[in-house]
Formats: C-alpha cells, sequence, structure tokens
C-alpha cells in the first residue's frame, strides 16, 4: 500500500487515527535517535531517513542512500532498518534483544512488521537506529560495497 503523500504530514494524517498515532510515536523514537546529517523526506511512498542527493549521488539507482524507513502497510506497519541487515554482527544483536524483549518477532528482508505499537520493542528500534552509521561511514560503506573510489 504505497502514499501519494508528499509530505510526512500528509502522509500521516491519511492514516486511521489508530495508526496515525502509532506512526507518531515511532517517528518520534526514529527522530530522537537518528544520526545527525540523515533527512527526513516522503520517498517509495512511505516516510523515509536519508543521506541527501546533494551529499551523495552516485548511487545505483539515482535515489538517496536511505538508513531507516517507516510505512504503514495493508495488514501492518513497518520499520525498515537498512543498517541491520547490512551488518551481520548489527542483525545477531537485533535479533538477540528482540528476542529478549518478550515481543514476538515479524522481521522481514529488510523490516520489522508490527499491527499495534504496543507489539513493537521501540526502546530498541531507539538504540538500533542510535547503532546506525553516520552518513559518511554509511556512504564510505555503500561505496566499498559497490566496487566505487573512494
Amino acid at each position: 500500500m504505497q502514499s501519494n503523500a508528499k509530505t510526512v504530514e500528509e502522509y500521516i494524517s491519511s492514516l486511521t487515527a489508530e495508526r496515525a498515532e502509532a506512526i507518531k510515536k515511532v517517528r518520534e523514537v526514529i527522530l530522537k535517535n537518528l544520526p545527525p546529517g540523515y533527512e527526513e523526506n516522503m520517498n517509495w511512498g512511505m516516510i523515509s531517513y536519508e543521506i541527501p542527493l546533494s551529499k551523495f549521488s552516485d548511487t545505483y539507482n539515482k535515489q538517496p542512500l536511505g538508513i531507516v524507513a517507516l510505512a504503514s502497510q495493508k495488514q501492518h506497519m513497518s520499520v525498515y532498518l537498512m543498517s541491520i541487515y547490512a551488518d551481520p554482527k548489527m542483525e545477531k544483536w537485533f535479533t538477540d534483544e528482540y528476542k529478549k524483549s518478550g515481543k514476538r518477532m515479524d522481521i522481514g528482508k529488510s523490516c520489522v512488521r508490527f499491527r499495534k505499537l504496543e507489539n513493537l520493542p521501540l526502546d530498541l528500534i531507539g538504540k538500533a537506529i542510535a547503532k546506525s552509521p553516520s552518513p559518511d561511514d554509511y556512504i564510505s560503506f555503500y561505496k566499498k560495497s559497490r566496487g566505487l573510489r573512494k
């Protein structure tokens, strides 16, 4: 379920009251823990936290490098945490900590799915986002993974 919203506010206002409240709470956690240098935008039909193209534009798809995204899908809501999927150590840490939270883990290829806010370990989401690389480190990682020059 992709949105055509042009702004974050428009996106949130298009949701049901329960979904809007959940997305707002997760968004607060993201903004509180996101390393400086990422920008919040609407991209891919969801709220996206990215390195602006003005800082780094040499991406394979000419889109900004995203580190986190937040979406309301048809059957669930999702937090996309690209850094935990790019780093096996981070992924192991995250899944181990998620299991300790006692919450039901519903993780896809690049997302954590939840149906209600109380099903999501918000503190862990915040910690994972805070462990995200700085934009400069993420760009270096991206270049190395793509075989690009420094």
